[in-house]
């Protein structure tokens, strides 16, 4: 979909993906289905919720995945 945002879990990560790291990859997502980089004033609450409820939903799905195997990889 957009190339730019990068996958934030392990093993790609080796450590958990900061809070920046994944408000980031939620603006790229946003902007890549909006259609707009930076929204005009009257679309920035709407623009900043959708951000907000993506980052969101990006945390619960990282805190959720099991990625087998990863221990054996990762030594």
């Amino acid at each position: 979909m957009c190339r730019s945002i990068k996958t934030l879990r392990p093993p790609v990560l080796p450590e958990e993906a900061t809070e920046e790291e994944i408000r980031a990859a939620a603006l790229q997502y946003v902007r890549k289905v909006s259609g707009f980089r930076a929204p005009a004033a009257h679309n920035r609450e709407v623009f900043d919720r959708a951000v907000e409820a993506v980052a969101a939903a990006t945390v619960e799905l990282l805190g959720g995945l099991e990625v087998r195997g990863a221990a054996q990889r990762a030594g």
